[in-house]
């Protein structure tokens, strides 16, 4: 175990979660109970977390918990906060093996003090439970949950990690290895979900739910009930056979389908599910030490991490975003179209902001639509539990719908979401103007479309942004805010303000075709697709990308866009950079043909070529070797990123990962694109340097 003084020097510039012991009476006991409290000192906006000194902290409070001779042990957190994990802040620091041994062991050794005391402990989690945190509490013998817990997960997988301070040893034996596996591995790999406090009990991760007034008493007086033997606490019996092995194969299955083998952190808890079938701390915990510092020593690990600190830090701080006092405030939002994404727009708007939301389109059939869908989807919210029957009536209350576009006259924020033609947003912009004040912002929704060419006619073409969203709307996290060549600070602070309030991660885009994301994946699928076009077959092109980890294959990807609105892109792209974005004449055919799939699935659900896509597809003689495929997409990505990056289409490197992390759903463990490219050679290859410096989503050299 770590020193102080060895803790303070493997990493200086910690945020010490500091524990406290306090010795408090309780009625029914003859003797206290040692409470200790953990807290980072900071409001409930920076979590407490454990890095090494936290680590010794904890373990002296534990000291002085023994000490007292108490009737129980108790760990609880600061309001709202149980705690939230290691201090991944600090991994960086980690520049070899045994420095991520040392941490590894220390983390073992003081958690496991609160499994094998001889006094019995207890987790009062009284708030958000992630990760170290939640191993801490299943470390402890009894765990009390309040029932306004905010998050319960271990989303180490997720970050390209596992859990490794006991967790892939104690929840299969605490709650059986299928329920693990659902918390371990499927949460984690879903864009890292959570449990909510209910699931929490159900799956037996908690041994009482209480309310969170008076938690800390309730915990308290339910404690001494189960030292006094008043309330016996019930463990599962655990299937160490035919059951765990169903477990076991149902982890890889997951792990294949949402990794494709290309995560280490994956494969390691994999390996340790396995290994806590036999139940046996000593082993399992020496393997989880020295797994995980052969994973903090891996370059996908670093850069799992670097995504990690892009999306908690660099998302709240937009690059090259204006001062918000610049911003305007927005009372009412107008919404120019009805359709499906118009409908989930105009939802997002009412329930964040809760201001006047209006929708209009061209015929009234299509408003009453637009503004019925919204409806229906507040009242699934309240059917839910998620809005109070009085909530519910005001954000209907909220929404309307109407033919005339005079009904933006006190709007502060019109957004389009028509066709996807320049002159019909055009069109429509120059009508909105002519009713709303000098001031309202001009929002576009486009993918693709030159912002500053849809305000060139205006008489305010200062007040025109894009607000690019992404599908679904209410899902997906990135806002890719563009700058026109006229855009103003005062429109461009508004839509950040707008963004931050619709909870989304926003990023400061300059006006080029189809943006970052569509533009890379536009480039990615090009060549995926000229690949097929001249000869390889679509299983070889589809698989060839696997060894990225992505979420879903080209192909698949290619479906869940649509490919019309994929060949929509591509002539858009083509348009503006004919040398690197070809049209292919086959997927012209593909949509007249009205096709949108290349794959159908049979009632097994084996996956074939649908014969109707085969049969109108025409094939050069020359294939790819899934090889061959893979190099020339990530050979053209890098370029493509580099071009970017000259044209000043965002500020750095670290913009593009955030978009492809949270616009396109890329891997962590992939650090979004560039740590990857940089690490296989192909930044290198293509342009003769990395995108990023040394240790930098990297291993330190």
């Amino acid at each position: 175990m770590l020193t102080h003084e060895q803790a303070a020097k493997a990493f200086p510039d910690e945020v010490v979660t500091k524990a406290v012991t306090r010795l408090v009476r309780v009625a029914g006991l003859a003797k206290p109970v040692a409470l200790i409290t953990i807290d980072n000192g900071h409001d409930h906006t920076r979590p407490s977390t454990f890095g090494p000194q936290s680590l010794v902290s904890l373990n002296a409070a534990f000291d002085a918990a023994v000490a007292a001779d108490p009737s129980a042990i108790a760990v609880t957190g600061k309001p709202f906060i149980f705690a939230v994990g290691a201090d991944l802040s600090g991994v960086e620091q980690v520049a070899d093996r045994s420095s991520a041994v040392d941490i590894a062991q220390t983390g073992h050794d003081v958690f496991r003090r609160f499994t094998e005391s001889p006094v019995p402990t207890f987790a009062f989690v009284n708030g958000a439970v992630l990760g170290g945190g939640l191993e801490l509490a299943l470390s402890c013998h009894y765990r009390t949950l309040s029932d306004n817990t905010a998050a319960i997960a271990l989303p180490e997988v997720f970050l390209g990690l596992f859990p490794g301070w006991g967790g892939t040893q104690l929840l299969p034996n605490l709650i059986g290895p299928d329920a693990a596996v659902t918390v371990i591995f499927e949460n984690a790999l879903s864009q890292n979900r959570v449990l909510k406090p209910a699931q929490a009990a159900e799956l037996g991760i908690t041994d009482v739910l209480l309310g969170s007034a008076d938690f800390i008493e309730r915990s308290l007086a339910w404690a001494s009930d189960v030292v006094n033997d008043v309330v016996s606490v019930p463990r599962k019996e655990i299937d160490r056979g035919a059951g765990w092995d169903a477990a076991v194969e149902r982890a890889k299955g997951i792990v294949h389908g949402r990794t494709k083998g290309a995560s280490p952190g994956a494969l390691k808890a994999l390996e340790l599910l396995e290994l806590a079938r036999a139940n046996d701390l000593d082993a399992g915990y020496a393997a989880e030490t020295e797994a995980l510092a052969d994973v903090l020593m891996t370059d996908p690990l670093r850069a799992g991490l670097y995504s990690f600190t892009l999306v908690q830090k660099r998302a709240k701080r937009p690059a090259g975003a204006p001062d918000k006092s610049l911003a305007r405030p927005v009372t009412k939002v107008g919404v120019v179209g009805a359709g499906l994404m118009a409908s989930q727009m105009a939802l997002l708007f009412v329930r964040q902001l809760k201001v006047p939301v209006v929708l209009t389109d061209i015929d009234q059939a299509r408003v009453d639509k637009g503004v019925a869908y919204v409806h229906d989807e507040i009242d699934k919210l309240g059917a839910k539990g998620k809005l109070s029957p009085d909530g519910v009536n005001r954000l209907r209350a909220l929404v309307s719908g109407s033919l005339d576009k005079a009904a933006f006259a006190d709007a502060d924020f019109v957004i389009e979401a028509v066709f996807e033609e320049l002159g019909v947003k055009q069109r429509v912009f120059a009508e909105v103007e002519a009713h709303v004040s000098a001031e309202c912002v001009l929002a576009t929704n486009t993918s693709s479309l030159s912002i500053t060419e849809m305000a060139a006619g205006l008489a305010h073409p200062e007040r025109v942004v894009g607000f690019h969203f992404f599908n679904p709307v209410a899902v997906m996290p990135l806002l890719e805010i563009v700058r026109a060549e006229r855009t103003d600070d005062a429109t461009l602070a508004t839509a950040f303000a707008v963004g931050k309030a619709l909870r989304k991660s926003s990023v400061l885009v300059k006006d080029a075709p189809a943006f970052v994301v569509n533009r890379l994946l536009t480039r990615f699928m090009g060549e995926v697709v000229r690949a097929i076009d001249e000869g390889t077959p679509f299983e070889v092109a589809d698989r060839a990308t696997e060894p990225l980890g992505l979420p879903m294959s080209p192909l698949v990807l290619l479906q869940l866009v649509g490919a019309p609105v994929a060949l929509h892109v591509a002539e858009t792209m083509h348009r503006a950079y004919p040398d690197r974005f070809g049209v292919s004449d086959n997927m012209r055919r593909f949509v007249a043909a009205g096709k949108n799939a290349v794959w159908t699935w049979d009632s097994a659900g084996n996956q074939s070529v649908d014969p109707e896509v085969a049969a109108l597809w025409q094939f050069g003689p020359n294939p790819l070797t899934a090889q061959e495929v893979l190099d020339r997409v990530l050979d053209a990505m890098a370029e493509e990123i580099r071009i970017m990056l000259d044209e000043g289409v965002v500020a750095e490197a670290q913009d593009i990962d955030l978009c492809l992390l949270l616009g396109a759903g890329w891997p962590f463990w992939l650090g979004g694109v560039t740590p990857y490219l940089d690490r296989a050679g192909v930044s290198e290859r293509v342009h003769g340097k990395p995108f990023l410096a040394p240790g930098v989503a990297s291993v330190p050299a």
